[in-house]
């Protein structure tokens, strides 16, 4: 029998219902694979281990036949490929409970496996948005956050844009088709930040105005 561990949800990937003038515009994921290569940094991993293999080849092989040298190499490749699995595995479950949101108003991202939380940010929190894209199609859009608003970077990574701590920007990792999803951001944040605001004043306000 299935389960979803999100079935608590009133709609996918967000805590309440939308207001009647919000409507979801896309909804994605990060792609594991790419996930753990970009944000766990896997090649490098895997990169590491197979130089240590090597390494105690050579050593070793100047002692004892190439045979056995090989054999002296082993723990090292199944240390490495025990890590590998490991960030795998951590990729894996990343994606899989990560729902990216994009309405009419604002970002929104369901991330954490363990600890979950969704990250809102309005359109009019968010400056400027910066697109990496990869020649496959894939790609990390960013955001950065003006005034105060502020994000933590240990709770949202691997969410974020590396590097960028001090500031730290939420981003929408390792997505499919990012250049599309960068342009319906650009299109929904234009909309609603061009909208006239209309605010309601007291009487009080209102007589003070009409005074000067």
């Amino acid at each position: 029998m299935s389960h979803d561990d999100f079935n608590f949800e009133p709609i996918r990937g967000l805590p309440e219902q939308l207001p009647d003038d919000e409507y979801i515009l896309w909804q994605g994921a990060p792609d594991h694979r790419r996930l753990a290569r970009e944000a766990l940094s896997l090649r490098w991993v895997m990169g590491y281990f197979v130089l240590l293999t090597f390494w105690r080849v050579g050593v070793s092989s100047a002692d004892v036949p190439f045979s056995i040298a090989i054999m002296h190499s082993v723990p090292f490749v199944l240390s490495g490929i025990f890590a590998c699995a490991v960030l795998y595995g951590i990729a894996y479950v990343q994606a899989r409970s990560t729902v990216y949101t994009l309405t009419n108003k604002r970002v929104a991202m369901r991330i954490g496996a363990a600890l979950t939380m969704t990250l809102n940010l309005p359109y009019t929190w968010i400056g400027t948005a910066k697109l990496d894209l990869k020649p496959s199609g894939h790609g990390t859009l960013a955001f950065e956050l003006i005034g105060n608003t502020r994000v933590s970077y240990l709770m949202s990574w691997p969410h974020v844009r590396p590097w960028r701590i001090a500031r730290t920007q939420p981003a929408l990792r390792c997505i499919p088709d990012a250049e599309n999803v960068a342009r319906i951001f650009a299109e929904a944040a234009e909309t609603r930040i061009s909208e006239p605001r209309v605010e309601r004043i007291s009487q009080q306000d209102g007589n003070a105005v009409a005074a000067e």
